[in-house]
C-alpha cells in the first residue's frame, strides 16, 4: 500500500504518494494537484569511466490518454518529444543539477510520466517537486530536497499554483524553485511589469517553497534510504601547488588579448606547457583539473577585488552594440545585433492564419500563431559539429525568447497573421538567447509588424567570494562558465516580458536579487536606445513581398455559401485568384496575397456569395435556364430569377430564344421577392427607362395561358396575365374514342389538357 501525504499550497492541496508504483525504482513518487497526477522515477547506473561531466538525463514522457486524447498521424501513438515536454525536462534538469556532489560520473536518470491532465492544473511543477522527492528517497547522493511553486499575478494579488484558466488573465508567469534558504532557479513571462512585482513575487513563492521543502523531509525522514559512497577525486595539494607555480606568472598575458579566439588559444598554449612538464609526475586529471582551478580563481578574483573583467570591462559595462535592418532583399523582414563578438541575424516571415502551429500536447492550448525557432550552428563557436534536429539547448533559448516577444506581438483582431522569426546566431561569445531578443525585435520592426513596443534583453551574471560579490552586466562566455550565475532579463522601456535565472552555487538572497534587477533594468535601457538609432518604430507599410491579409465579415448562416459543396467553392476563389481564405465560424474572413488586384478580387468573389438579392436592385447575370414561359438569369452565384417572357423586351415576344440564348449576359432589375423568396426580373422596365418612354403592357398570349399560372413553375403571377384562362372552341365528338362507363376507372388524360367540356 502507498503512503499518501498532502499540503495545502495556496488555494490547492499537493498529494505526494510514496511506495504504490515503479517498486523497483530507485526512488519514485507520484505526485498531484487536482486531478493532474506525474509519476517520477530516479535511478542510478554504473560509473562512467573518463567522464569529466555529470551524465544526467531528464526525461519527460508525455502521455496524451492522460487528457484523454489519441496522437496524430498515421502509427497513432507518441513519437519525439514536443517543446512542451522538452521544456519540461530542462525545467527539472536546471535545478537539480548543481546539487549532485562534483565529480560524481555516475549514469542518472529522471523519468517524469504525466500520467493524468485535467488541463487545469499544469504539471511542470509536480514534475519538479517529485524530481526532488525521488532523488531524496534513493540512494542516490543528492544535496536537497528542493521546491517549486508557480506564481501568478490576478488583479493585483499574488496566486501561488494558478490554473490554466487564472493563468490567461494573470499578467506574470513565474516558477520559482529553491531550498529552504535561497532560490535556485527562475522562470517567468511577463506582461511588461515592473521589477517591484517580480521581487515581490520571488519572496512569496520562497516561503512556499520552504514549505514544501519541510513537507519533503518529513516523508525521507519516513522513506528515505542510506546515501551510497561517493569519493570524488581530489587534486593532490603537491600537484595545485606545481601548476600555480608554473602558471601563475602567466595569467595576466593569458587573458591579455582581445579576443575570445586569442584568449583560447593562449589557454590551450599554456596547458599544452603545463602537460610537457609535469606529465610525468602527476596524474594527467590532476593536472587538467588544477589548471581549470588557477584559472577560475584568477578570472574571479580578478574581478572582485580589482573590478576589472577578463576582457578589461568594467562590471556595468555593456560591450559595443550595433544593429541593422533590411539585409536580406526577399524576406518580409531582417535585423542583425552585434554585441561584442555576439552576432545573430534573425528573419521574421508572415503568413497567413492557416499556417499557424497546431499542437498535439497534454495543454489546452491547440494552436500557436507567433513562433520564434533558435539556431546554433557549430561555425559559431569555430568548431564543427553535427547539424540537425535541434537540441534541447536551441528549443529552450528559442522558447525564452517567443516568451519575451510574445506580449508586444499584435492580437489576431489587429494583425491576422501566423508569424514565424528564426534567429541565426552567426556568433558567440555569451548572452546568444539575448541577442536573439534584440535581434527579432528589429526583424519584426523592419517587416512592418505593429508591435506595442521594442524589446530587448541582457544577461547578468555574478561572482560571489564569502560576503563580497560582484554583479556583472553582459556576461561573456568565460563569466558564465565560471561564474556563479546565469540570469537573463528582457523587457519593454514600461516592464519586464521575460526573466531566467539559473544558479551554480547553493542560492542567493533577496539582496542580490534586487541589484541584479535594478542594474539589468539600466542595461535594457541603454540597449534599447541603440536599437533605435537602427530603427526606431515599426515600418508603416508591409514589406513588399510580404502577404497583404484582409479581414471581412459575414453572417455566420452564409459560411456555407463561400466554402460550398466539399470546400469547392473556396478553392475555386484560391485558384482563381491565388490568394488564401480562411473562414473562421464566426463569419470572420481573412483574404491573404501580396497582390492588391488579386486581393480585391477575392473580396468581390465573396461578397457576390454572401450578398442578398434586394428588390429594386440592378444586376447583371447570365441566362442560365431557357423555358417557354421565360429565362433564369444567375444574377448572383447560386442565386437564379425568372425573366417572364413579356418582361424579356419592350416588344411583344413570341418566343424567348428569339431574345436571349443561355450564355448570354443580361442587365436586369428586381421587380419582385415573394415570401418563399422567389425573385422575379426584368429586363423590359431597364429598356423602357434607357427609351425614355414607358409603352403599354404587353397583352398576354392566348397560346400561353399558363405563364401566370401558381402551378406552373411555381412562378407568381404576373400583372399582365389574365385572371382566367381564354376559353377555347370545343373539339368535335369522335365516336371511337371509349367513353368512361360507370363502375371503372376513369382514363387518365396528359397533363394541362383540357377536357371535353
Amino acid at each position: 500500500m502507498a503512503s499518501v501525504y498532502q499540503k495545502l499550497i495556496g488555494e490547492y492541496p499537493i498529494t505526494i504518494a510514496v511506495g504504490g508504483l515503479a517498486q523497483q525504482a530507485g526512488g519514485a513518487v507520484t505526485v498531484r494537484l487536482g486531478d493532474t497526477v506525474v509519476l517520477v522515477t530516479a535511478c542510478v547506473g554504473p560509473q562512467r569511466e573518463g567522464t569529466d561531466f555529470l551524465p544526467l538525463t531528464v526525461d519527460y514522457e508525455e502521455r496524451l490518454y492522460a487528457a484523454g486524447k489519441i496522437p496524430g498521424g498515421y502509427i497513432r501513438r507518441e513519437g519525439r518529444p514536443s517543446q512542451d515536454a522538452t521544456l519540461g525536462a530542462r525545467l527539472t534538469d536546471r535545478p537539480i543539477r548543481p546539487l549532485f556532489p562534483k565529480g560524481f560520473t555516475n549514469e542518472l536518470q529522471v523519468v517524469i510520466t504525466v500520467l493524468s491532465a485535467d488541463q487545469e492544473h499544469l504539471p511542470e511543477v509536480l514534475a519538479l517537486v517529485g524530481a526532488s522527492a525521488a532523488l531524496s528517497l534513493s540512494p542516490i547522493p543528492f544535496a536537497g530536497p528542493i521546491a517549486a511553486v508557480r506564481v501568478g499575478a490576478i488583479g493585483g494579488s499574488l496566486v501561488l499554483n494558478p490554473t490554466y484558466s487564472q493563468l490567461k488573465e494573470s499578467s506574470l508567469d513565474m516558477i520559482v524553485a529553491g531550498t529552504s534558504e535561497a532560490v535556485i532557479m527562475v522562470e517567468a513571462g511577463a506582461k511588461e511589469v515592473p521589477e517591484s512585482l517580480l521581487l515581490e513575487a520571488l519572496q512569496v513563492g520562497q516561503e512556499a517553497n520552504r514549505a514544501l521543502v519541510e513537507f519533503q523531509r518529513e516523508i525521507i525522514r519516513a522513506h528515505g534510504q542510506p546515501k551510497m559512497e561517493f569519493a570524488p577525486k581530489g587534486i593532490s595539494p603537491e600537484a595545485a601547488a606545481a601548476v600555480s607555480a608554473q602558471v601563475g606568472p602567466r595569467l595576466p598575458h593569458v587573458f591579455a588579448g582581445p579576443s575570445k579566439q586569442e584568449r583560447g588559444r593562449a589557454q590551450d598554449q599554456l596547458k599544452a606547457e603545463v602537460m610537457a612538464k609535469l606529465g610525468q609526475a602527476y596524474p594527467p586529471y590532476e593536472l587538467a583539473a588544477a589548471l581549470e582551478q588557477e584559472i577560475k580563481k584568477y578570472v574571479r578574483r580578478h574581478i572582485v577585488e580589482q573590478g576589472r573583467r577578463s576582457d578589461g570591462r568594467a562590471p556595468k559595462e555593456i560591450r559595443p552594440i550595433s544593429c541593422e535592418v533590411g539585409l536580406l532583399p526577399r524576406t518580409h523582414g531582417s535585423g542583425l545585433f552585434t554585441r561584442g563578438e555576439t552576432q545573430v541575424l534573425s528573419i521574421a516571415t508572415l503568413g497567413s492564419m492557416r499556417e499557424e502551429q497546431m499542437l498535439d500536447t497534454l495543454s489546452p492550448e491547440e494552436s500557436r500563431r507567433f513562433l520564434h525557432h533558435y539556431n546554433f550552428p557549430p561555425f559559431s563557436n569555430g568548431e564543427t559539429g553535427r547539424i540537425g534536429a535541434p537540441r534541447r539547448r536551441e528549443i529552450g533559448h528559442g522558447a525564452l525568447v517567443e516568451r519575451a516577444l510574445e506580449p508586444i506581438v499584435p492580437t489576431e483582431e489587429e494583425f491576422p497573421y501566423t508569424i514565424r522569426v528564426v534567429s541565426e546566431v552567426l556568433s558567440s561569445n555569451g548572452s546568444t538567447s539575448m541577442a536573439s531578443v534584440c535581434a527579432s525585435t528589429l526583424s519584426l520592426m523592419d517587416a512592418g509588424v505593429p508591435i506595442k513596443a521594442p524589446v530587448a534583453g541582457v544577461a547578468m551574471g555574478l561572482i560571489k567570494e564569502g560576503d563580497r560579490y560582484a554583479i556583472l552586466t553582459d556576461i561573456a562566455g568565460s563569466e558564465d562558465a565560471m561564474g556563479d550565475m546565469d540570469f537573463k532579463v528582457a523587457g519593454t522601456a514600461a516592464g519586464v516580458t521575460a526573466l531566467q535565472l539559473d544558479m551554480k552555487i547553493s542560492g542567493i538572497d533577496h539582496r542580490i536579487m534586487t541589484d541584479a534587477l535594478g542594474q539589468a533594468h539600466e542595461a535594457r535601457l541603454f540597449i534599447l536606445e541603440r536599437m533605435q538609432t537602427a530603427l526606431a518604430t515599426p515600418r508603416p507599410e508591409l514589406n513588399p513581398y510580404a502577404p497583404r491579409m484582409t479581414r471581412i465579415q459575414v453572417h455566420p448562416d452564409k459560411i456555407r455559401l463561400v466554402i460550398g459543396p466539399g470546400g469547392k467553392t473556396i478553392r475555386s476563389i484560391t485558384e482563381a485568384t491565388k490568394a488564401t481564405v480562411d473562414v473562421e465560424d464566426d463569419g470572420t474572413i481573412v483574404i491573404g496575397s501580396s497582390s492588391r488586384e488579386m486581393t480585391d478580387k477575392a473580396i468581390k468573389m465573396i461578397e457576390a456569395l454572401t450578398r442578398d438579392v434586394e428588390v429594386g436592385g440592378i444586376y447583371t447575370g447570365k441566362v442560365v435556364r431557357l423555358m417557354n414561359f421565360g429565362a433564369f438569369v444567375e444574377v448572383l452565384p447560386g442565386k437564379d430569377g425568372l425573366v417572364p417572357i413579356g418582361e424579356l423586351a419592350d416588344y411583344r415576344v413570341d418566343s424567348v430564344e428569339d431574345v436571349v440564348k443561355i450564355g448570354d449576359e443580361i442587365t436586369v432589375v428586381v421587380t419582385e421577392i415573394d415570401r418563399m423568396g422567389r425573385v422575379n426580373l426584368s429586363r423590359r422596365a431597364l429598356l423602357q427607362k434607357e427609351g425614355g418612354t414607358a409603352p403599354a403592357p404587353t397583352p398576354p398570349d392566348p397560346d400561353y395561358p399558363f405563364r401566370s399560372g401558381p402551378d406552373q413553375g411555381g412562378r407568381p403571377r404576373s400583372p399582365e396575365a389574365p385572371r382566367h384562362r381564354p376559353a377555347r372552341e370545343a373539339p368535335s365528338f369522335n365516336p371511337a374514342r371509349p367513353r368512361h362507363t360507370p363502375g371503372t376507372a376513369p382514363r387518365r388524360e396528359p397533363p394541362f389538357r383540357e377536357r371535353h367540356p
